[in-house]
């Protein structure tokens, strides 16, 4: 049923295939950290559905070619609660709060919904942002062109520190070259 949904809003706010992105760019990292493969079952089942409360926000909000209002921002900003709301009562998907609740905390407290800050946002929420930033700036949005891999990279590494875990964004970073140089060869 879930992942109904998130085909279904994947398809409504024009992202088709963002939670598997997410998952791949989030899994390399996970490895690397070396998380066991149940945890990382949980990472790509968290990342496939971190935006689950998006069903909360509007159609045209998320298709928006231009800027936001201040209640537009608010309304997506609820997305994350709503959609820890929408999982908590599903014992299968309920260990993935932390990914969808925690997903837009910033590493300097100023992120959203509960202003955690530091190690106090989990460590999957923190790789999950990374990601998810990364994807939603390789792709092509309404209001934007998709970013070059290496400038979307050159981003993380400026917001390491105040949006981003900056070891995890390191880590990620180092994955992607990593990554690239041997697509290269």
């Amino acid at each position: 049923m879930l992942a109904a949904i998130t085909r279904a809003l994947e398809e409504r706010d024009q992202t088709q295939g963002h939670g598997a992105r997410v998952a791949a760019f989030a899994e390399t990292v996970a490895r690397r950290l070396g998380w066991e493969e149940e945890r990382i079952a949980l990472l790509r089942f968290g990342s496939l559905h971190h935006d689950i409360g998006k069903v909360a926000v509007r159609s045209d909000l998320l298709r928006k070619s231009g800027p936001l209002t201040l209640e537009e921002l608010a309304e997506i900003r609820r997305h994350p609660s709503a959609g820890a709301e929408l999982i908590r009562p599903l014992r299968a998907a309920r260990e993935a709060l932390p990914y969808v609740l925690f997903h837009h905390e910033h590493w300097d407290g100023k992120g959203y919904p509960s202003r955690l800050q530091g190690s106090a946002i989990p460590v999957e929420a923190r790789l999950l942002a990374i990601a998810d930033a990364f994807d939603a700036m390789t792709s092509p949005r309404p209001y934007r062109h998709a970013l070059t891999h290496e400038r979307a990279l050159l981003e993380l590494c400026s917001c390491a520190g105040t949006q981003f875990d900056p070891e995890l964004t390191e880590l990620f970073v180092e994955r992607w070259s990593e990554r690239a140089a041997a697509v290269a060869s």
